[in-house]
This record gives C-alpha cells, sequence and structure tokens, in this order.
C-alpha cells in the first residue's frame, strides 16, 4: 500500500516555498513551514507575508486563519518533506550548496520510515543523490535511494520550480513538472504527491536529468537574451533604434529575438548558467559568452548615463526601479542596483532612486552619499536625466510631456 502524504513540511519560506506552502494549504494538506528567520516566521504565523506576490497574503491568511498553515524554525515530523532553499554562487561563480546541506540536516533528524523527500531548489547535476546521502549521514539507521534503490526507506526527488514572478500562484498549480526521482519509486512517490495539485502534466524522469533540464531551461533563455543585449550595444554604435530592429526583424516568420534590457536578473536565469559552465567548463563557451555579456550590460548602460551627465555641472538623475523584473519587489542578482551602485561610485550629481515596491535602498546603496529613495512624482520634477531600468506599472503610466526637456534613457523600451 502506498504512504498517503498528508502532513507537508516546506523547508525555506521565500519566493517559491511559501507560496508552494500557501497552496498545499489551500488543497487540504496540514503544512508546517519551517524557516529561519524568526521574523518572517511570526509575520506567517499573524497571517501575513513578507514578499509581493499577487494573491500570495490572501491565500496565507485563509489557511492560516483555517489551521491548515503554521510555520517554525525547525522542521517538526511530516509525511513529506519539500525543500526550496536558495543555491547561489560563490566565489569563480561555483555553486554554493550550504544552505541546501543545512536544510537536508534539519530535515534529516525528524525523517521515518515512508518518508519523501523532494528538492525544488536548482541544482547542479547530482546534487539530489548528494542530498540522500547526507541524508544517511545523519540517519544511518535508515535506507536511502542513492544505495538501496527501490528499496529504500525513504524516497528521495528532485522537481524544480520553473515559476515566473508576480504569476507564481498559478504557474505552481497550471505548469507541467518534471520529476527526476534517485529511483524509479522515488519518482513515483512524487508523483503521487504532486498530482494532488498540479493540473500540469508530470513527467517523470532521473534526478540528474531534471536537474539538467532546468538549468538548460534558463541557460536558453540567457542566451537568447545575450544576443538582444548585444544586438542593442550595436544598434548604440550605429546610433539606430533597437526597439525598431527588433520589431522589424521580427516580421520574418521565424525569427523571435528577445527585447533586450539593462542585464539579466533574478536567482534563475543569472545564476543556474553558471551551474552547467562549472559542471563542464571546456564544453560551455556558448553559455559562458552569454553570461558575460548579459554581466557587461549594467556597465554599458551606465557608461551611457554618465554620458549624458557629462553635460550639466550638477546633474540629477533619476533611476527608475531596482527590481530585477516589473511589478515585484524581488531584488537578487537585479542589474538595476548595480547600473545605481556604478553611477554612485563616480559621484556624477544626486542619483533620485524610485522602487515603487520596497520602502528602502538595499543595503549595498543605503549609505551611500547623495542617493536618495524618492517618489516618482519627486523624481521626475527634480531630474536632468531619467533613466528607466524596470519597467513597473507606474512608470508605463508617465505622461509624455512629464518627460519634455528631460535627457531619457529607457532601456526596457517602454516609451518608444
Amino acid at each position: 500500500m502506498k504512504p498517503k502524504h498528508d502532513t507537508v513540511c516546506v523547508i525555506g519560506l521565500g519566493y517559491v516555498g511559501l507560496p508552494m506552502a500557501a497552496i498545499l494549504a489551500s488543497r487540504g494538506f496540514d503544512v508546517l513551514g519551517v524557516d529561519v528567520n524568526a521574523e518572517t516566521v511570526a509575520l506567517i504565523n499573524q497571517g501575513k507575508v513578507h514578499i509581493v506576490e499577487p494573491d500570495l497574503d490572501i491565500l496565507v491568511n485563509g489557511a492560516v486563519a483555517r489551521g491548515k498553515l503554521k510555520a517554525a524554525t525547525k522542521p517538526e515530523p511530516a509525511d513529506a518533506f519539500i525543500i526550496a532553499v536558495p543555491t547561489p554562487f560563490v566565489d569563480d561563480h561555483k555553486p554554493d550548496l550550504s544552505y541546501l546541506k543545512e536544510a537536508a540536516e534539519s530535515v534529516a533528524g525528524v525523517l521515518k520510515e515512508g518518508d519523501l523527500v523532494i528538492i525544488e531548489s536548482t541544482l547542479p547535476v547530482g546534487t539530489t543523490e548528494a542530498v540522500s546521502a547526507w541524508l544517511a549521514e545523519v540517519r544511518p539507521e535508515l535506507r536511502f535511494p542513492h544505495r538501496d534503490g527501490s528499496e529504500a526507506d525513504v524516497q528521495v526527488a528532485h522537481s524544480p520550480e520553473r515559476v515566473l514572478p508576480g504569476r507564481i500562484l498559478m504557474e505552481l498549480v497550471g505548469n507541467d513538472r518534471v520529476i527526476g526521482g534517485v529511483s524509479p519509486l522515488c519518482a513515483e512517490r512524487a508523483v503521487d504527491l504532486y498530482r494532488r495539485f498540479v493540473n500540469g502534466e508530470c513527467l517523470i524522469t532521473t534526478a540528474r536529468t531534471a536537474e539538467l533540464v532546468k538549468l538548460a531551461e534558463n541557460s536558453y533563455r540567457d542566451v537568447n537574451i545575450a544576443f538582444a543585449n548585444e544586438l542593442s550595444r550595436v544598434c548604440d554604435r550605429l546610433g539606430l533604434n533597437v526597439w525598431d530592429v527588433v520589431a522589424l526583424a521580427n516580421h520574418h516568420p521565424r525569427v523571435d529575438i528577445l527585447k533586450p534590457g539593462p542585464g539579466v536578473g533574478g536567482h534563475c536565469i543569472a545564476v543556474d548558467p553558471w551551474f552547467i559552465i562549472d559542471s563542464a567548463p571546456d564544453d560551455t563557451p556558448l553559455i559562458r559568452a552569454a553570461r558575460n555579456v548579459n554581466d557587461a550590460k549594467p556597465a554599458h548602460v551606465a557608461a551611457r548615463v554618465l554620458a549624458a551627465a557629462a553635460e550639466f555641472p550638477n546633474p540629477r538623475i533619476a533611476c527608475l526601479g531596482l527590481s530585477y523584473k516589473a511589478d515585484i519587489d524581488d531584488l537578487r542578482e537585479s542589474p538595476a542596483i548595480e547600473i545605481v551602485r556604478i553611477l554612485a561610485t563616480q559621484g556624477k550629481g544626486d542619483i533620485l532612486v524610485v522602487e515603487p515596491h520596497t520602502s528602502h535602498l538595499p543595503e549595498c546603496l543605503d549609505s551611500v552619499e547623495r542617493v536618495a529613495a524618492v517618489d516618482l512624482d519627486h523624481a521626475l520634477e527634480a531630474a536632468d536625466i531619467v533613466v528607466l531600468l524596470v519597467d513597473h506599472k507606474p512608470f508605463k503610466a508617465v505622461a509624455p510631456e512629464r518627460l519634455k526637456g528631460k535627457v531619457v534613457i529607457d532601456t526596457r523600451g517602454l516609451w518608444r
């Protein structure tokens, strides 16, 4: 008889973990969300949220009120454990798995026979098997699939999240799922869980294949964005409008050039390609080149702004947006922050930052002289130069006359 996973422990209550916990609770599971941040835990237990995501506050509030969702700083026994913690990189773009290992070791202490462990974090190839081994080190009396295959007491699988901020709740339910098991039984058990709340197709494979699939998806996007960003630099040099070039080229029936931007941010596209490069450094020149193109774009944008600023004795530069994409508060790996940081280090006038989704500047900018967070009206009124970095909805509504007489650098093509 198959184990039924009615209680779920979600490790990591960030941009993926908290929406996942809320959806599971809304589908009848008893859910414990675990996070090392005690303030986050306290906030969620009050039915509140600490991140901006449409409808998440309503879902969390309802789940907490019904007693289906609670939060804690340590795991408790459950039938299934879903790990959704960060996997960033460290120096030389090496994967940092320390958060994942800490999460796995915290889960290991409460595991029992019949439990299921799923990692949703993005992983270098081979990491799911490593997690199984880490669990076995803590609990040698239990059998794990990296060693015992389908005879294991605890099943371990990888199902990488593939959601878009701003649409996370819809996509957690609606998107197809790639589910890779350390053994075939591991994948089967994970599918049993996901089919209880996922409307998309559940696609079964091995853990190592699932790991590379997620990395390949984001590397594919990174390479295509790099082409658009490189094209925008060519247009700047030749004095052409990149938006016109892209729009006209896309009339070709087999061409679909993406929109350029100020760089690439977020925890996925800006990070995941490095995991492939680290695994196969001699076989990934294209992926590495794309990363270098996109990582260089903020400096290119900053140079354009500084060239415009040189025409003013004491320029006031309005930088609109800090998040890595529109209409969210996620600042991770944001190229907008890097552009503001470069401008600030040059000391060319006053920098007025507008970010409608955060109430304060990030730590790297908070104490920098002549950088201030202001509202949109103040920025537009005072600025000599307006730099659009993120296409937030409030910026779309800016009337053209409010930009008259100002130097405008629009990195998103919002005001074409």
